[in-house]
């Protein structure tokens, strides 16, 4: 599937960047990216987006909204004709779908996002999903101010704090979701509070975090891209994503898990010269087995974006990825079995991605229709 990705505020654009930074040349899903954002600096940072993608929106506005959501969203009604103009640059009615990336904790992103989901399904009527981030609680106060250099728009640098605080983060992040429910088709959830380290903070950590995030957004989108030669049992599609993506009366909630394993990769001779000649493959059926179970429940047991009980999830959908020759497909099949009788899912879909260059198999695992989440439930507790 070709998707649209678009970064919305200074931590949307650096995961869109961070996403197509992890795309592999020869298995393309990002149709177009782009950044908005109303701080300069920060989207001069940026390293994989093209810089005439890279749009600077609110004239007024020099150093961001400083957390002011009311604002951000009054800047995102202004100006969501003008972002809809500057997508046009790229190939937007091709995309099957829109995946914008947001940090819900800002006002820019969390401003604008709320109004560029309808102009995008109007204009494209295509599903919209967000990827968005929840706020750690480091970032609601903060005893250090340790500065850190960045590069700046003028190749000078600037300092930041790596512990500057957002003390509006969670009511941001409450009020941000509850205007995406019923306007997205998905939200997907990264829980940067989960994925700290101990004594590590937002700013320390979050390079890290966004390539984690993107390393699970590729290999769930990216399934379906296919290089020269490579053949799936079950491609994945859009339509599948749709399926367990998309509701008719919500907004689903949704969180991805992944593991993956190292690989021996020499499969008797086939990958030299043109491959034309088929070999007969070198790996055991045992050791497959093993690999494909193992990554399986790694993905399914082990940290997933977004915390929850395993048994409450609507629908799921499981995509194992590696060398061809270690796809085993009993181990898949049953590999759907063992998440469908974890969770209990009404639907649950598979597929494989064939990656012959690739020296390690991997499972993505996509748990949609999330309910009673304990991260979520408590949000709202706190901003009552």
């Amino acid at each position: 599937m070709q998707l649209e990705v678009i970064g919305v505020g200074g931590a949307g654009c650096r995961i869109a960047d961070a996403i197509v930074a992890r795309e592999s040349e020869q298995y393309r899903f990002v149709g177009d990216a782009f950044a908005f954002d109303t701080d300069v600096e920060s989207a001069a940072t940026l390293e994989a987006i093209p810089e005439e993608y890279r749009h600077r929106f609110g004239d007024t506005i020099d150093e961001g909204l400083n957390g002011n959501l009311d604002r951000g969203l009054e800047v995102g009604e202004e100006y969501v004709d003008e972002l809809g103009r500057v997508l046009d640059q790229g190939r937007p009615s091709t995309a099957d779908a829109f995946l914008l990336t947001v940090g819900l904790g800002g006002a820019t992103g969390s401003g604008a996002v709320p109004h560029l989901i309808p102009r995008l399904q109007t204009v494209y009527d295509k599903p919209v999903y967000v990827l968005a981030t929840l706020p750690a609680k480091s970032e609601l106060s903060a005893d250090d101010t340790v500065g850190i250099e960045r590069p700046a728009a003028a190749g000078s640098s600037v300092e930041v704090d790596v512990g500057e605080t957002r003390p509006l983060a969670e009511e941001n992040a409450v009020r941000t979701l509850k205007l995406l429910d019923g306007l997205a088709n998905a939200v997907i959830c990264f829980d940067n509070e989960s994925w700290l380290h101990t004594d590590e903070n937002l700013v320390e950590a979050r390079d890290r975090l966004n390539r984690d995030l993107a390393t699970r957004v590729e290999a769930l989108f990216g399934a379906g891209a296919a290089g020269d030669g490579d053949v799936a049992e079950t491609v994945i599609d859009a339509s599948d994503l749709a399926r367990i993506l998309d509701s008719t009366d919500e907004t689903v909630v949704a969180t991805l898990g992944y593991g993956h394993q190292n690989v021996e990769t020499d499969d008797g001779g086939s990958r030299f010269g043109l491959g034309l000649i088929p070999t007969e493959s070198s790996v055991d059926t045992t050791e497959a087995v093993s690999a494909v179970e193992t990554t399986i429940n790694k993905a399914l047991h082990g940290k997933l974006t977004l915390e929850c009980e395993r048994a409450n999830v609507n629908r799921a959908m499981v995509v194992v990825g590696g060398p061809p020759d270690w796809l085993n497909r009993k181990a898949i099949a049953d590999g759907r079995r063992t998440v469908q009788s974890a969770t209990g899912s009404a639907e649950i879909l598979g597929g494989d991605a064939p990656r012959p260059d690739s020296d390690h198999v991997f499972t993505v695992v996509l748990l949609a229709g999330l309910e009673s989440v304990d991260r979520l439930e408590s949000l709202w507790r706190s901003r009552r």
